[in-house]
């Protein structure tokens, strides 16, 4: 009897993956809500930068975030698919001919700048509309009549 690994592998990665992440590319700047513990207590820190790389697919997904901070270049490596990340905010759609911008790194100030991808906004922004306008099917209300005292 032949057993298929990849179908294992498959069923017990897909409970893992998360399906509430939004869609995004390299170029993009978000902002990633990380889970911190220190000692008993948690809190949420915010890290915000330009998505430079996105890796693998499925459980061992991961995507780069490089910001500057103190002029200072910081790049943090998230799997994409922990449970330390709280969310993923999608600032602003950058529109680049790269899968991976590594480039980046090199440059400085005003060189570093990504152009805005306004059409994938765009079409964002119609794709959220056609969702909302959808028509909603309502149940129609069963009404009864109701005796007033004293007729």
């Amino acid at each position: 009897m032949k057993i298929n690994r990849g179908t294992i592998l498959k069923s017990i990665a897909q409970p893992q993956l998360r399906t509430d992440m939004p869609d995004f590319q390299a170029g993009d700047t978000v902002r990633v809500d990380v889970r911190v513990t220190e000692g008993t207590r948690s809190r949420i820190q915010a890290f915000e930068g330009v998505v430079i790389a996105i890796k693998n697919s499925g459980v061992g997904r991961s995507f780069t975030v490089r910001k500057i901070s103190f002029s200072e270049g910081v790049e943090r490596v998230f799997p994409m698919h922990t449970p330390t990340i709280a969310k993923v905010t999608v600032l602003e759609r950058g529109r680049v001919r790269r899968a991976k911008l590594y480039y980046l790194r090199d440059l400085r100030g005003k060189a570093a700048r990504l152009k805005s991808d306004r059409s994938r906004i765009m079409r964002e922004t119609a794709k959220t509309k056609a969702a909302s306008s959808a028509p909603v099917a309502v149940a129609p209300v069963e009404t009864t009549p109701v005796e007033v005292a004293g007729e």
